[in-house]
């Protein structure tokens, strides 16, 4: 796991760097650096819009008793996208630019929320399982689990 990580963060390093002096070869140095300041504060104020709608869509969800899954994945989502529009250098800002449409981290928010399972309410295993059938985040949530009836409390005659 560390020779991978050793491995991805050495790469997108040294790519930073090959595009950098490319794109400071062609337009000078001050105005490259000027283009890479300009699109981390952009990208910030954007990430900070995108990331206020995302807010109100999760409380809209918790509010209707929903799961918001898909919202707080794209919530993560939005925070690696800041992190990649502040780092320096045009390939970080490219990829936090193609997060930054919601149509693109909405489908990537999709396919890791199908292949996530969530453990039930309550429960302590080390993995996750599907929910619960009486989570009211289930898909399979059974109102035949509820009985109805009336009480009536009485007091003890001593």
């Amino acid at each position: 796991m560390f020779a991978r990580l050793f491995l991805v963060f050495t790469s997108v390093s040294l790519l930073e760097i090959f595009v950098l002096v490319k794109v400071g070869g062609f337009l000078g140095a001050w105005p490259t650096v000027a283009l890479v300041v300009v699109t981390a504060l952009v990208g910030s104020a954007l990430v900070r819009s995108q990331g206020l709608q995302l807010l109100q869509q999760l409380q809209e969800r918790i509010a209707r008793g929903e799961m918001p899954g898909q919202q707080l994945i794209e919530g993560i989502m939005l925070i690696i996208t800041g992190v990649l529009l502040v780092t320096p250098g045009f390939v970080t800002d490219f990829c936090g630019l193609l997060l930054l449409q919601p149509s693109i981290r909405g489908a990537i928010a999709q396919l890791l929320l199908a292949n996530v399972k969530f453990a039930p309410h309550g429960a302590m295993s080390g993995g996750f399982s599907q929910p619960h059938s009486g989570s009211p985040f289930s898909s399979r949530h059974v109102e035949e689990d509820v009985i109805e009836g009336e009480f009536e409390r009485k007091d003890d005659k001593k």
